[in-house]
């Protein structure tokens, strides 16, 4: 089994270099919605990657339109099959955060807006690669993408994700950890408004004249929150209702904004059907869902088991006990483990705070961090089954 320990004395020693590459990347902001930030945000990161891995064997480049463009980064391995690593470069900070609230280290605290979710992972992954090569260990291709829509639903990155995944052996997704654990399931997001429609009327003069789209919309909201099943690993939350005009005024239209979490596509099947089957109380009503599913969950399979089973022999190397969990949230590995690929996610920043203003990382913890994902991505080489080994799945949310 690969020397772990060698690998981190060797990433410790760059300890000052990565810090200098987490001050520059967390010093750009790159808010989701800023296109022209996104773009000076990715440039630098082009150059950064360049300048940290040389010369890419090839680059994929898809415009983000008013979002930020995707950039996918092959380099050349043995011939094995290819690793994905999955970060994104956007932050939920709106511009001008960095003034009020600058990088900064102190002693083994890091913080700053976006560090934690996820730049620190960025780093994390390129300089994983580079302790690699100075160690001269084999590894397989590497497939990195960056993408910039991430905290948004990713709906431009995510068929180039997808595409991406093809004939890839595995994924690590640099998304930072939860606690300390890596995240071997999350939850699949749908994200649905629904409207109803009924028919105006004066609620006084003429009130049997009139259909409440308000009243149809109250047992919506009813129906939906019954569906939660928090056994079953779904929630169902009603999180935004509106409709009517006036308290003397029949409402004639109402609609409500849906937040659906599921840990099975199981259970995704069933709120689809509930949802095609609301039907109004009164027949001169209508009730209407758009939306969908942002995205699938992501089941702990076989593969995502015995890829955690691998990840936690080598951090027992460091001392590390490495736990996993189920998470509510989601993110682009969802859509790599609907493809039946195992997916690693959580192998980024070790801290707390995302989204919100005590965001911050473990300097240490980046440090192991790194090393494990290198030492992940050189047992990952040679043919596949070799490793990870196969694991036994655990009941779901179960995390050790």
């Amino acid at each position: 089994m690969t020397d772990v320990r060698a690998l981190h004395e060797w990433v410790r020693g760059h300890r000052a270099q990565m810090i200098g590459d987490l001050a520059a990347c967390t010093g750009l902001e790159t808010p989701s919605t800023d296109r022209l930030l996104l773009e000076a945000g990715l440039s630098w990161l082009d150059g950064w990657v360049r300048a940290r891995l040389g010369e890419p064997s090839s680059v994929q480049v898809t415009g983000g339109g008013r979002f930020g463009d995707v950039r996918v980064y092959d380099y050349a391995g043995s011939d094995a099959a290819p690793v994905l690593l999955l970060c994104h470069y956007d932050t939920v900070w709106p511009p001008g955060t960095l003034a009020h609230w600058p990088f900064t280290v102190d002693g083994d605290r890091a913080t700053g807006p976006g560090v934690f979710d996820m730049k620190a992972g960025l780093v994390q992954a390129v300089w994983a690669l580079r302790a690699l090569d100075a160690a001269g260990l084999p590894r397989p291709p590497v497939r990195l993408l960056l993408n910039g829509d991430e905290e948004i639903g990713s709906p431009v990155s995510r068929p180039v994700i997808e595409s991406a995944a093809a004939g890839v052996r595995a994924a690590l997704v640099f998304e930072a950890a939860a606690g300390g654990g890596v995240k071997t399931a999350r939850k699949g997001v749908g994200i649905y408004r629904v409207t109803t429609t009924g028919v105006a009327a004066h609620a006084g003069l003429d009130p049997a004249k009139g259909a409440s789209a308000v009243d149809e919309i109250a047992r919506v909201v009813l129906a939906l929150h019954g569906l939660t099943d928090p056994a079953a690993g779904t929630t169902v939350n009603v999180g935004v209702i509106s409709g009517g005009t006036r308290g003397n005024v029949i409402a004639g239209s109402a609609s409500a904004e849906v937040d659906v979490r599921v840990s099975t596509a199981a259970e995704a099947g069933r709120i689809e059907a509930a949802l095609a089957a609301l039907t109004a109380a009164d027949p001169r009503a209508t009730v209407t869902v758009a939306g969908g599913w942002n995205r699938p969950p992501m089941e702990r399979s076989a593969g995502i088991a015995g890829l955690f089973a691998l990840a936690r022999g080598l951090a027992a190397q460091l001392g590390v006990p490495l736990r996993e969990c189920a998470v509510g949230g989601a993110s682009d590995g969802n859509f790599v483990a609907a493809l039946g690929v195992p997916v690693l996610d959580g192998v980024g920043a070790v801290g707390d705070g995302a989204h919100a203003r005590h965001e911050h990382i473990s300097v240490a913890g980046m440090l192991e961090r790194t090393a494990l994902a290198a030492a992940v991505l050189t047992e990952l080489d040679g043919p596949a089954g070799a490793h990870p080994p196969p694991g036994k799945a655990r009941p779901r949310g179960e995390s050790r």
